[in-house]
């Protein structure tokens, strides 16, 4: 059984259509990185599969459980941390976890043991008598994270959890959704799309309300179809290379600055293509001289602006 089964979801505010159609699946074990320009409807998704707005039509399930006619028992299998983390700020850290802990059904000792195992998870163990109004942005966060799994459940949903943070905090939160997901299923949108390369195995990518791609990163990265670069940082005496380079079957574009005795700059070939020997091979025939040849590799980065370039 899928973790999350989304099938033919669609919702309209007033005439707009926010998601339209869309069908996925998410098994359990994965982690699965949730990407698209604003107003794609990443959030409208993820705030429908958390049972916080209800379709327009269409079905989703969480562990089967349908997230509109059965929400109470599909929200006991999810933890949802949203965009902008809405926290009780007069209260302490340890006070709050044990309120939302009760609201949750915990109760007794195994409240007690499901804080004390969330503060140490999450970095909080030595301030959990501070008040949330006097943490920073980084470790509202990890309050954050910590009511999201207080009850340990099977599904993380996380809304762009390493929003506003430093770069340090962000390492720190990446490195901690990868523990969580030796144990979770884990939904999560950011916009950091290295860390979604390093942490997901596999992507959702939607574009104006529609699902537009549902891979590895590895796989969409391969199967992109806009052309790559070549470095290349050359002297070629009075030559000027270009002239020379564009002539070799594959360049689209060669774009040079001098710099000196120096070229440098770059050489835009056709996709899923490598003409580094062929390069080398003309700088022999040519007596030229190569400091620098290099392929760019492509990154997720690229397979994004490729499906949603309509929308930048």
């Amino acid at each position: 059984m899928s973790m999350i089964k989304v099938e033919h979801l669609t919702k309209e505010y007033a005439g707009t259509v926010a998601v339209k159609e869309i069908s996925f699946e998410v098994d359990r074990g994965e982690i699965v990185g949730f990407l698209g320009p604003n107003g794609a409807g990443k959030s409208t998704t993820m705030r429908i599969l958390a049972s916080y707005l209800p379709p327009t039509s269409g079905r989703a399930t969480i562990a089967g459980f349908d997230v509109f006619t059965d929400s109470l028992r599909a929200r006991m299998r999810l933890g949802y941390l949203a965009e902008n983390v809405p926290l009780y700020h007069d209260m302490r850290i340890d006070e709050y976890l044990r309120y939302r802990g009760t609201l949750k059904g915990l109760a007794g000792k195994k409240l007690a043991m499901r804080v004390g195992a969330t503060k140490e998870l999450c970095g909080l163990r030595e301030v959990g008598r501070k008040k949330i109004a006097g943490l920073s942005k980084g470790f509202r966060q990890r309050v954050g994270l910590a009511e999201a799994m207080i009850h340990e459940p099977d599904l993380l949903i996380l809304d762009e959890p390493t929003i506003g943070l430093d770069p340090n905090q962000i390492r720190q939160v990446r490195e901690l959704i990868r523990s969580l997901g030796e144990r979770h299923t884990i939904l999560l949108s950011t916009h950091i799309l290295s860390e979604v390369e390093a942490t997901c195995n596999r992507v959702l990518i939607i574009n104006r309300g529609k699902i537009e791609a549902s891979d590895t990163p590895q796989n969409l990265v391969s199967q992109l179809r806009t052309s790559g670069l070549v470095n290349l940082e050359v002297k070629a005496g009075n030559e000027n290379p270009s002239d020379y380079l564009l002539k070799i079957p594959g360049v689209k574009d060669v774009q040079l600055e001098k710099d000196g005795l120096w070229r440098k700059g770059w050489i835009r070939i056709e996709a899923n293509s490598d003409l580094r020997e062929e390069i080398f091979t003309l700088a022999v025939e040519r007596k030229w001289v190569i400091r620098e040849l290099s392929k760019e590799r492509a990154t997720l980065e690229d397979v994004f602006v490729e499906l949603t370039h309509a929308e930048t």
